[in-house]
C-alpha cells in the first residue's frame, strides 16, 4: 500500500475516529487516504491550522489519546505551533503531521534559506515545543516512526509528537509485512517505589494536623479523576486544586475548597497558608500559585510533591520540600485500595476549612461571575466546557458550578487566546457529549472562521460571549500601572467588536444577546436543544477579576485588601 494509506490504517488501528487539517499540495496524498476510509474515521476541515491544532488538543484532552492534525509544508506547518505549543505545556497527547517538499527539492546540506517552494524546516522550528519531532527520509522508516512517535505522545508526561513526510514519500509504495517496528527501549521508570510513596504518604498524613491535597492538572491527564474523588472521600482531607484542574472534584464534594493563587478563592489561599502539610499532585506550582516569594508559600508546612516529570521537581518551592518522580496512574489507584488510607482525625481541621469557606465564599463575585453561577444551573451534567483566555477564563474557574461528569477545558501554560471555539470542536467529537464553548470577545475573534465549521457539520455547540468591549484582563492592568492610558483595549483607543449576534447570523447560527442577570432562566432551551447558539452577554465596558494578587504580596493577602483586622482575626482562627 502507499504510505499515506499505512499512516491512515495505523490511526484507524488506534482508535482515533477523527481528525483536523486544512488542504496543501504536499499533504494531499494523505487527505486522498483519508477519503479512501471515510467509513472509519473522518478528516474534518478547519479554516486555519491553528484552528486544527487546537481541535485535535480538544480531542486528545477528552479522549486521552493522541489527537491528529495534519497540514502541508511551510505555512501550513508554522500555523500549528501555537497549538503545538499548547500541547506541550498542558501535557495533552497530539500526533502532528506536516507534508514537505519532496526530496529531490529539499535544500539538505546546502546552505541555502530555500530550495522548495513553502520549503521549511518545521521539525528543527518545534524540537523545543514537542517531546518528539522526525523527518521522515524513507518509506520504509513509517511503522517504526510512527509507533514510536504515538507511543512518545503517551508514555511518562504525555505531549505532543510531529512527524514531517515528504510528498514523495507519502506517495510511495511499501510491502506492509516488512516494515521494521520500533524497539521500544524500556524507561528506567520513577525514581521511587510505589509502597516506599505509600508508606511516606500515610506517615505524613498520620502525623499532620492540617493536612492538604492540592490537585492539579495531572490528575486528568493521568485519567485518574473518578478514583481521585473516591480517594478524597476516604481521605476526607481539604483539596485545594491549580486553575485549570478545578474539574478533579465536583462542587458538590465537601472536601473541595476552591483553586489557589494569583486569582485563586481567598480562602483556598488561606487554607494554602495555614496547613501543615500540603501535598501536591501533579502540579507544576508555577509563580501565579505560589506568588513570587516562593519561601511564603505554606511557610509552616512539609511540601510533598508528586510528579511523573522528574524535570519538573527540578524546580524547587521550598529547601526542604520531598520530590517524588511517580506516575499517578500508579499511585492513587494503590492508595484507593490500600485500607490505611481512610482517615477520620481531621475533623477539627475540615471543620475550620469550611467556616472560612462559608464565611468569604462570595464576597468577591460580580456581576460576570454572576452570570456564569447561573448559565452552569442549565448546562447538562454530562457537558465538556471549554474556555478562551483571559477574564472569561478566571469567571468561569470561580464560579461555574461543577458536576459530576463535567469537564473544564483550559488553555493553561500557554495561555492563548482563540483556544476555546476549535477546542471545543475537537471536543465534541472526542465522544460527542454537549459541549459550551466560553469566550471573550477578544479571543473568540481570533478563531472566528470555525464558526463555519460548526455550522457546515451542524455541531450542537453553545458559544457563550462574555462581552466586556474591551481586553478586561489587560485594561486592567493598564488602569493599575499605566494612569489609565488603555492603549488597543477599548473602544477610546483604538479596540473595537463586532455586532456578535448579526455576525451569527451571516453564519446561520441562531443567536441571542443578554443584557440582565434576570433573564439568564431564559437560555435554558436554547442550552439544552441540538442545535449551534451563539449566546451575547453584555457585562458591561469595566469588567474585573477579583480577588487578585498585588505585586509583592503573598496570596493569601489578595486585593480588595481585607481590613487588617479582620484577616489578622480570620488567620488566627485557622491555627
Amino acid at each position: 500500500m502507499k504510505v499515506s494509506d499505512y499512516i491512515v490504517s495505523f490511526l484507524i488501528n488506534r482508535g482515533i475516529t477523527d481528525v483536523f487539517g486544512y488542504p496543501g499540495g504536499m499533504i494531499t496524498p494523505l487527505m486522498d487516504s483519508f477519503t479512501k476510509q471515510s467509513d472509519k474515521i473522518s478528516a474534518h476541515l478547519n479554516y486555519h491550522e491553528q484552528a486544527s491544532a487546537f481541535c485535535a488538543c480538544g480531542y486528545g484532552q477528552v479522549k486521552g489519546i493522541p489527537g491528529v492534525a495534519y497540514t502541508t509544508s511551510g505555512p501550513g506547518a508554522t500555523n500549528l505551533i501555537t497549538g503545538i505549543a499548547n500541547a506541550y505545556y498542558d501535557s495533552i497527547p497530539c500526533l502532528f503531521i506536516t507534508g514537505q517538499v519532496n526530496t529531490y527539492e529539499s535544500k539538505g546540506s546546502l546552505t541555502i534559506r530555500q530550495k522548495g517552494f513553502q520549503e521549511t524546516d518545521i521539525v528543527s522550528i518545534v524540537k523545543n515545543i514537542t517531546k518528539y519531532a522526525y523527518h521522515v527520509n524513507y518509506a520504509s522508516d513509517i511503522k517504526s516512526q510512527l509507533e514510536k512517535a504515538y507511543n512518545l505522545s503517551l508514555e511518562g508526561r504525555p505531549g505532543p509528537v510531529l512527524l514531517d513526510i515528504p510528498f514523495n514519500i507519502l506517495r510511495e509504495e511499501i510491502k506492509t509485512e516488512s516494515l521494521p517496528p520500533y524497539t521500544k527501549i524500556d524507561s528506567k521508570g520513577t525514581d521511587a517505589c510505589v509502597d516506599e510513596v505509600l508508606d511516606a504518604l500515610y506517615n505524613a498524613i498520620n502525623n499532620a494536623h492540617k493536612p492538604l491535597i492540592l490537585a492539579g492538572a495531572g490528575i486528568r491527564s493521568a485519567g485518574m479523576k473518578d478514583i481521585f474523588h473516591s480517594l478524597i472521600n476516604n481521605l476526607k482531607i481539604p483539596v485545594v486544586s491549580s486553575m485549570i484542574a478545578v474539574d478533579c472534584l465536583p462542587d458538590e464534594s465537601e472536601y473541595k475548597f476552591g483553586f489557589i493563587g494569583a486569582y485563586g478563592h481567598r480562602y483556598a489561599n488561606i487554607l494554602q497558608a495555614k496547613c501543615d502539610l500540603i501535598i501536591s499532585m501533579g502540579s507544576r506550582l508555577d509563580t501565579r500559585q505560589t506568588g513570587v516569594q516562593k519561601e511564603r508559600f505554606s511557610e509552616n508546612a512539609q511540601l510533598i510533591r508528586i510528579d511523573v516529570s522528574e524535570e519538573e521537581l527540578t524546580n524547587n518551592i521550598k529547601e526542604a520540600e520531598i520530590s517524588i518522580n511517580c506516575n499517578l496512574k500508579e499511585l492513587l489507584p494503590r492508595m484507593l485500595t490500600d485500607k490505611r488510607f481512610t482517615f477520620n482525625k481531621h475533623v477539627d481541621w475540615l471543620m475550620k476549612c469550611k467556616t472560612i469557606k462559608q464565611e468569604l465564599n462570595g464576597m468577591d463575585r460580580l456581576l460576570p461571575n454572576e452570570f456564569v453561577r447561573e448559565i452552569s444551573n442549565y448546562v447538562p451534567k454530562n457537558a465538556i466546557i471549554t474556555t478562551d483566555v483571559g477574564q472569561n477564563q478566571v469567571w468561569i474557574a470561580q464560579d461555574f458550578q461543577i458536576q459530576e461528569g463535567q469537564t473544564i477545558l483550559f488553555s493553561g501554560g500557554h495561555g492563548a487566546m482563540g483556544y476555546s471555539l476549535p477546542a471545543a470542536i475537537g471536543a465534541y467529537y472526542a465522544d460527542r457529549r454537549p459541549v459550551i464553548s466560553f469566550n471573550g470577545d477578544g479571543g473568540l475573534q481570533m478563531n472566528i472562521q470555525e464558526l463555519q465549521f460548526i455550522v457546515r457539520e451542524k455541531l450542537p455547540i453553545k458559544i457563550i460571549v462574555l462581552n466586556n468591549n474591551s481586553l478586561g484582563m489587560i485594561r486592567h492592568f493598564q488602569e493599575m500601572y499605566f494612569d489609565c492610558v488603555y492603549t488597543q483595549t477599548t473602544a477610546d483607543y483604538g479596540y473595537t467588536i463586532p455586532d456578535f449576534c448579526k455576525l451569527a447570523e451571516a453564519y446561520g447560527i441562531t443567536s441571542i444577546n443578554i443584557t440582565k442577570l434576570e433573564t439568564v432562566q431564559t437560555l435554558e432551551k436554547l442550552i439544552n436543544n441540538n442545535e449551534p447558539v451563539l449566546i451575547n452577554i453584555e457585562c458591561g465596558n469595566q469588567t474585573y477579576v477579583y480577588p487578585k494578587l498585588g505585586m509583592g504580596k503573598p496570596t493569601y493577602d489578595q486585593e480588595p485588601l481585607l481590613e487588617r483586622r479582620y484577616l489578622s482575626e480570620i488567620m488566627h482562627n485557622m491555627e
